[in-house]
């Protein structure tokens, strides 16, 4: 194949960026990350910023802890759904590490777009760990000064198991994330590759061969959409039914003790 005098246009918006034969490690411009999965990430990161906030603060902070927790819910669904639902990029069938590609990675022959293997293995972690934590958090209670909305499902005994498990595993939470934060680091600094704007721009020039997103359908949204509504209804306890507070018997006036002075 002939160097590439002109930038080339090849198919789904992927762009030759340099004029180097394309055999010997032509970058292209891809669409990477599609819409829906860069307002799920950085909705998830705020939304756990607030919950380890608030969490750690306590009180009267709690009330906001538990909704942060519903919103990581709906993210968290909207996720898995979406791991199956959506584009290219986004499906878990396309970075699901296998050994083989976690050792070619480890030898710098991995040429693929999207979540690296290692990476991979990160977003599957705190995937999982926020789940855990979303749970044992809607079972859980602090001190009868704060109760989960499915509280009341379980008993007292479950439900400070429950609570014990949440506060350990929210340290387990922070070490994810300091190694997520400190991956990204090391990308931006030693490997000069930004991690954080194609997660932002949605695009992102990778290896050629690789191909832009692309397979996801509108109703693919609208179906992961409606499994993170569902999840947060349910999450919220709406289907438990609760018992109307006993009515207060009204004294009539006239049998009313007279006031004794």
């Amino acid at each position: 194949m002939k160097p590439q005098e002109v930038i080339e246009h090849l198919d789904d918006s992927a762009l030759v960026l340099d004029r180097a034969p394309v055999e010997t490690g032509a970058l292209i411009r891809i669409h990477l990350w599609d819409l829906p999965t860069r307002v799920f990430h950085w909705s998830l990161v705020l939304s756990v910023s607030v919950a380890i906030v608030t969490g750690k603060l306590g009180g009267e902070w709690m009330e906001l802890h538990g909704k942060a927790g519903l919103l990581i819910v709906g993210l968290v669904t909207f996720r898995l759904a979406w791991g199956f639902l959506g584009s290219r990029y986004a499906r878990f069938l396309t970075f699901l590490p296998t050994p083989g590609v976690i050792l070619n990675y480890l030898k710098g022959q991995w040429q693929g777009a999207g979540h690296n293997p290692l990476g991979a293995l990160s977003v599957l972690g705190l995937l999982t760990l926020l789940a855990a934590q979303a749970i044992t958090g809607l079972l859980g209670n602090d001190s009868n000064a704060f109760f989960g909305p499915l509280f009341s499902l379980v008993d007292e005994e479950v439900s400070n198991k429950a609570t014990g498990w949440h506060h350990q595993l929210s340290n387990l939470l922070l070490v994810l994330i300091g190694l997520h934060l400190a991956a990204i680091a090391f990308y931006v600094v030693f490997k000069r590759d930004n991690l954080v704007k194609p997660m932002v721009t949605g695009w992102k020039e990778v290896p050629h061969g690789n191909k832009s997103a692309g397979g996801a359908r509108p109703i693919s949204l609208i179906v992961s959409l409606l499994a993170a509504g569902l999840a947060v209804y349910a999450a919220n306890g709406a289907f438990i039914h609760k018992e109307p507070a006993p009515a207060v018997e009204q004294v009539p006036a006239a049998v009313q003790q007279a006031p004794s002075w």
